[in-house]
């Protein structure tokens, strides 16, 4: 966050002090004001609202315990789901053998250090049919408390605890609360109008609308800060870097966007604060000042209208099972860019298997590749596993 603006009313004039040898001795009270208000200045602003009454909150300093309760949470989730996955006995090809039932799936299916995706779906992924078609609307929920591997959970996590705790100390847990909540909520919305056939899970939508509110806080908060041009640019370039990388295959730019998007709108709605001539009138009661400037308000009622109609209008199409690509012939290019190095092709694994004896022979539909397997358990985990392999 940028540095608060501070001005100082500097005391002119000149007194005394006696020295060590009981001389007398000119001091200047303008420079030892000015370095008693710097101290003074530095506190936090809570000070100035604590002498006005009903303002203390605006500019105390919070007690962040809300973000890492949100990190211990996804951690035990994913915890819960490693239990539930059970690679030995449902799959049998894992990876990290030694760690028994918490044993990741092949790293051939799952990169990240994680589960099947058949694990994911049963935990609550967010599944476009069974939102749309199987009433499971708890899924646009659910769906950013788990994680596709250790990898997905790290990178989530330590970025949500550096940019979250910030924040929580800045704002209060119940402001940063909802803006986390309601931006993976946003992010689910847009991800599932556009990606329709993947599973799609991760937290990702609600820290990229931590990033949004950061830098919406900054223009309805105009007057308090100071370097406002520079912090701006290193939002904007660590959300523009992020948001690159949500071009390569197997990210889910969808809800990145979603979430920037619907925590920008919201950081106008619950980040505002009282404008900074408001708060320096203390110093002169004669002065009597609105408490937000009109541009504020202006902002908060056009964030405030654009965020529920957006995500009333998000809710709506999503649940008339309309397709956002139908409607937008190039948006694909928003979470995937083909290359020859990767394909964006994100259709489920689907195969045709014939099973005589112990022996499964598989196709997979969507590339045409044929394999042999001599399997002791086929169970459907096992089989959606080596189907999963030969399709990538």
């Amino acid at each position: 966050m940028g540095e608060k603006d501070s001005e100082t009313a500097p005391i002119r004039g000149k007194t005394q002090q006696i020295d060590s040898n009981n001389n007398v001795q000119p001091m200047d009270l303008e420079s030892a004001s000015l370095s008693e208000q710097h101290q003074s200045q530095n506190r936090s602003r809570g000070s100035f609202y604590e002498e006005r009454g009903g303002g203390v909150k605006e500019f105390r300093s919070w007690f962040a315990w809300l973000i890492p309760c949100f990190v211990i949470a996804n951690v035990v989730v994913f915890v819960i789901t490693m239990y539930v996955n059970n690679c030995p006995k449902k799959s049998g090809d894992c990876f990290a053998d030694f760690l028994g039932r918490f044993s990741f799936q092949s790293t051939r299916e799952n990169p990240l250090l994680g589960p099947s995706s058949l694990t994911l779906q049963t935990m609550g992924g967010l599944d476009v049919k069974k939102v749309v078609k199987g009433d499971e609307g708890w899924r646009l929920l659910s769906c950013n408390w788990l994680h596709g591997g250790v990898v997905h959970l790290l990178v989530n996590m330590l970025t949500l605890l550096f940019i979250g705790i910030r924040m929580e100390r800045e704002f209060g847990f119940i402001r940063i609360g909802l803006l986390y909540l309601i931006s993976g909520f946003g992010g689910s919305i847009l991800s599932a109008l556009f990606l329709r056939s993947n599973i799609s899970v991760g937290a990702s939508g609600a820290v990229f609308g931590l990033l949004g509110g950061m830098l919406s806080e900054i223009f309805i908060n105009w007057t308090i800060y100071s370097n406002k041009v520079v912090t701006i640019i290193t939002l904007v370039l660590i959300v523009a870097v992020n948001l690159g990388l949500g071009v390569l295959p197997g990210v889910d730019n969808f809800a990145h966007i979603g979430g920037f998007a619907t925590g920008f709108l919201l950081g106008f709605v619950l980040l505002i604060r009282p404008h900074f001539g408001w708060v320096n009138q203390i110093n002169d009661p004669g002065v009597k000042t609105h408490r937000y400037k009109m541009y504020q308000c202006i902002l908060w009622i056009i964030s405030l209208l654009l965020l529920v109609a957006g995500l009333i209008a998000g809710l709506i199409s999503l649940f008339n099972n309309v397709d956002g690509n139908e409607h937008c012939s190039w948006c694909h290019y928003l979470s995937c860019v083909p290359t020859s190095k990767w394909s964006c092709n994100r259709e489920p694994a689907s195969c045709m298997t014939t099973q005589l004896g112990n022996q499964l022979s598989m196709t997979c539909l969507r590339n045409g590749k044929s394999a042999t397997y001599i399997l002791a358990n086929t169970s459907n985990s096992r089989i959606n596993s080596l189907c999963v392999q030969l399709c990538r």
